[in-house]
């Protein structure tokens, strides 16, 4: 019977479901939410924001509701969710495909000049190396 019940709740949220619950128990690596349909879930450190997260307590409180999305159910029914895909992301400055940005035409400029001195450094140890060759041997006068 214990079996029946566990395949059914197991029905009652799929991946990618948008889930509300409440934080039971928190600890170092993530916080045990329980589901409004009654299974108990995870939200790991790493899914907790976009940016990094030094503790759980600095996002999550123990009887906090939550609202995550179902990233994972695996083969034993644990559930993982996920604050963060439910956030927007933080916004970036966007470069059109093909256009060359000020920093990448710095970065050409770096690469161009490391590669000029590391030939230069190159032939200069070649020069040493040809000219150290067939000279008086060490040590003997």
């Amino acid at each position: 019977m214990m079996t029946h019940e566990k395949g059914s709740q197991m029905t009652e949220v799929k991946v990618g479901d948008i889930v509300t619950g409440t934080v039971e128990q928190i600890l170092p690596y993530g916080a045990f939410v329980r589901l409004s349909t009654g299974q108990k879930a995870m939200i790991h450190i790493s899914e907790l924001a976009h940016e990094y997260v030094k503790k759980v307590e600095d996002i999550l409180r123990v009887q906090q509701e939550v609202r995550a999305k179902v990233l994972k159910i695996d083969e034993r029914g644990r559930i993982d969710l996920s604050l963060k895909q439910l956030q927007a992301r933080p916004e970036r400055p966007r470069q059109q495909r093909g256009a060359p940005s000020a920093g990448g035409d710095d970065f050409e400029k770096k690469l161009a000049s490391f590669l000029k001195a590391s030939d230069q450094k190159l032939s200069d140890l070649n020069k040493k190396s040809k000219e150290g060759s067939g000279g008086k041997p060490r040590g003997k006068k």
